[in-house]
């Protein structure tokens, strides 16, 4: 198989630490996130973040408001004294006064928790950028995908992508050379695990062949019954 080329920063992909004392919300979070480009440590309580927070030396954390042992506001001001990684913090009802106290700390921004990967996947990739993490760029062929500008070239001229078959696109390259199926993509792309009718999705695929010049589906295969393919050259 053939790995769609990357350009960008050294690490082969930014670091992010997530603190949460929900292992569920942890794993789906990590799966979501690791689609999208992003290598994600999960740890569930504020002492195992400190210690990863200095072992990893993630380009950016995401801790829950009610973290246990040791508290949001402490793990903030605890981090500061050992470097400037951003620190996102995820806040739920009744959570103002510890939103108020970390930031205050030096956290960096406040995402709604239960997280939404469409809302929280901004203000991660800002946070990356803030720490000088280089854009990247998926190439396929003559498909080039910029991972933080939200940006595709075919054969260097600009193709305006809505952003659901951005990110369709996205999942496709970073699956090159994979049958993705159906409820992959919907978990992935649309962030849904309840019923779709496949009939939308394939609605997307055909746009956005379409867009790509993918006139012949050799680009992006379609696997009956199952899903789709998308081919490097």
């Amino acid at each position: 198989m053939t790995a769609p080329a990357v350009e960008g920063d050294t690490r082969s992909a930014p670091v992010l630490l997530v603190a949460d004392p929900d292992s569920d919300l942890v794993q789906s979070l990590t799966s979501e996130l690791e689609a999208e480009g992003i290598d994600v440590t999960g740890v569930f309580d504020g002492a195992q973040a400190l210690l990863q927070a200095g072992a990893l030396r993630p380009d950016a954390v995401l801790i829950s408001a009610s973290l246990p042992i040791i508290g949001p506001v402490d793990f903030v001001r605890a981090v500061r004294l050992a470097r400037a990684v951003p620190v996102l913090l995820g806040v739920g009802e009744g959570h103002a006064e510890q939103a108020m106290e970390a930031l205050a700390a030096g956290a960096t921004a406040c995402v709604a928790r239960p997280y939404r990967v469409p809302e929280l996947l901004p203000l991660v990739q800002a946070a990356f950028r803030r720490q000088g993490i280089q854009r990247t760029v998926l190439t396929i062929g003559e498909v080039a995908l910029d991972v933080t500008a939200y940006q595709v070239k075919v054969d260097g001229r600009i193709v305006h992508l809505p952003l659901r078959e951005f990110e369709l696109l996205h999942y496709l390259m970073r699956n090159a050379d994979r049958t993705v199926t159906r409820e992959q993509i919907m978990r992935h792309v649309w962030h849904s695990v309840d019923a779709m009718s496949t009939n939308t999705i394939a609605v997307h695929v055909k746009r956005l062949r379409a867009r790509l010049g993918d006139e012949d589906d050799q680009l992006i295969q379609t696997v009956r019954g199952v899903g789709y393919r998308l081919v490097t050259p």
